[in-house]
């Protein structure tokens, strides 16, 4: 099905009731034409029927008429019209003029009456005038209609074809100044018709109307949100691939050793080795599956106000055997009242298990015989609320401080112990962004350690 293009559609639209107001207006005005044209041609036939009146006289009870044939004639005279008139008694019979010109009986309680009449092959406009003196009588007089007939054509005309021409004139204007103005879209037609599959840059266009340049500017916005999924998902399809190589190529080493190997204490050996590159492996997938999440949520996440208190607890007590089995103390404080953010529960227990787990696997004292300890707090400061994770390692200057919030980067713990992939500092700098909030890092001010500040935007408690 073909569809009709746009600017037929526009063009259709407008000109469909500027023509029919064109109509409605040429009846009305053709209409009040007639109507005093016939009022000036029945002016006309009433003069002419008092002239006759006046030359109606009474002779010894008998009605007479003065005027002889010529003088009629020029009475009547009219140089394209064909005249007629009758004098008539009151009982109807012929005192002057032609017979049976009118048949039925006079309305006297009417001076005046007009009338349609076909008379002798001819269309005629009659007019009949009662007289009471000097004894009752009527005067009929009659007139052709070629004349009203030619007028009412010649103002026909005149009405109507300057307007059909001016109609006409406006559709060829319309459409040109609606093709002028859909011009833009054409172009952008083009320009996507010869664009390649992989540019998703934005068009250029120049648009005449805000209509047409906010149109540009969704498309153009739409265009920078898919180059950034694309771009994301390339990203983290390159980040996989080279991040997956050497776990992959060492747990392939691991099996190949043990198969080598004759001795089953060697083959269990290898086997933990390789439940551990496999865990290591699986964390970095999930890091960088929760980063391609994170870039693909900017433009379509939903805040609302959640309590953080609980999710904190929620997050410290799933927690808590890992950190039993490795010996650290994780307590939390700042809980004892509610905390309202804007956010999303996953995003806050994404952001707070990354901390967490670093601070597990990282913030160990470098003090022989220090208990680790790992505290999270929470607290309402104005119109923010800030999360913070600190514990007692070894701390970080504030140059590292400052690199180690970029990708793959990591901190000396974590380069020491190896297994990371320096992303999970990333990820909880991310999250913070999408819930319009802030994270930054400072060393424990009374010791050693190191502690992370998030900021979040306070809300009010929910009903």
């Amino acid at each position: 099905m073909k569809l009709p293009s746009l600017r037929r559609r526009m063009l259709w639209r407008v000109m469909a009731p500027l023509a029919l107001t064109w109509l409605l207006g040429s009846v009305v005005a053709i209409s009040v034409a007639n109507v005093y044209t016939r009022k000036a041609f029945d002016r006309s036939l009433i003069d002419d029927a008092y002239a006759i009146a006046a030359n109606v006289s009474a002779t010894d009870g008998e009605l007479s008429f003065n005027l002889s044939a010529r003088e009629v004639g020029a009475v009547l005279f009219d140089q394209s019209e064909r005249e007629f008139f009758a004098v008539l008694r009151e009982d109807g019979s012929l005192v002057a003029g032609q017979g049976g010109l009118r048949e039925a009986p006079v309305d006297r309680a009417e001076p005046l009456v007009f009338e349609e009449r076909h008379y002798r092959g001819l269309d005629l406009r009659m007019v009949t005038l009662w007289r009471p003196q000097p004894l009752p009588h009527a005067v009929v007089v009659a007139q052709t209609t070629r004349s009203r007939s030619r007028l009412a054509a010649q103002v026909l005309g005149a009405s109507v074809v300057p307007q059909v021409g001016l109609l006409l004139l406006v559709g060829w204007w319309l459409r040109r100044s609606i093709g002028r103005e859909l011009e833009p879209l054409a172009q952008l037609e083009a320009a996507l018709e010869q664009r390649d599959a992989n540019d998703l840059t934005p068009v250029d266009l120049a648009p005449h109307t805000s209509d047409l340049a906010h149109l540009t500017d969704a498309f153009n916005a739409l265009m920078a949100r898919i180059e950034q999924g694309v771009r994301a998902q390339r990203e983290f399809a390159g980040n996989v691939a080279h991040e997956l190589r050497q776990p992959l190529a060492g747990i392939r080493s691991l099996a190949e050793y043990g198969l080598a190997q004759g001795d089953p204490a060697a083959w269990a050996a290898q086997l933990r080795s390789i439940v551990a590159s496999e865990q290591r492996a699986s964390h970095l997938v999930e890091q960088l599956l929760a980063l391609a999440l994170a870039d693909e949520a900017r433009e379509s996440l939903q805040l609302q106000p959640l309590p953080l208190d609980g999710v904190v607890r929620d997050v410290l007590l799933r927690r808590m055997p890992q950190a039993d089995a490795l010996g650290v103390d994780l307590g939390a404080e700042g809980l004892d009242r509610p905390l309202w953010v804007n956010g999303t529960v996953a995003l806050v227990e994404g952001l707070l298990a990354n901390l967490v787990d670093n601070a597990l696997r990282y913030g160990r004292p470098t003090q022989a015989g220090e208990i680790p300890r790992v505290t999270v707090g929470a607290a309402s400061e104005g119109r923010e609320v800030v999360l913070t994770v600190t514990d007692n390692g070894p701390g970080m200057d504030e140059a590292q401080r400052l690199r180690v919030v970029a990708r793959w980067e990591q901190g000396p713990s974590g380069m020491r112990q190896g297994g990371g992939a320096g992303l999970g500092l990333a990820i909880v700098a991310r999250y913070a962004e999408l819930m319009r909030g802030r994270m930054g890092l400072e060393p424990v001010p009374d010791g050693p350690g190191l502690r992370v500040i998030v900021r979040l935007e306070a809300a009010p408690a929910a009903q």
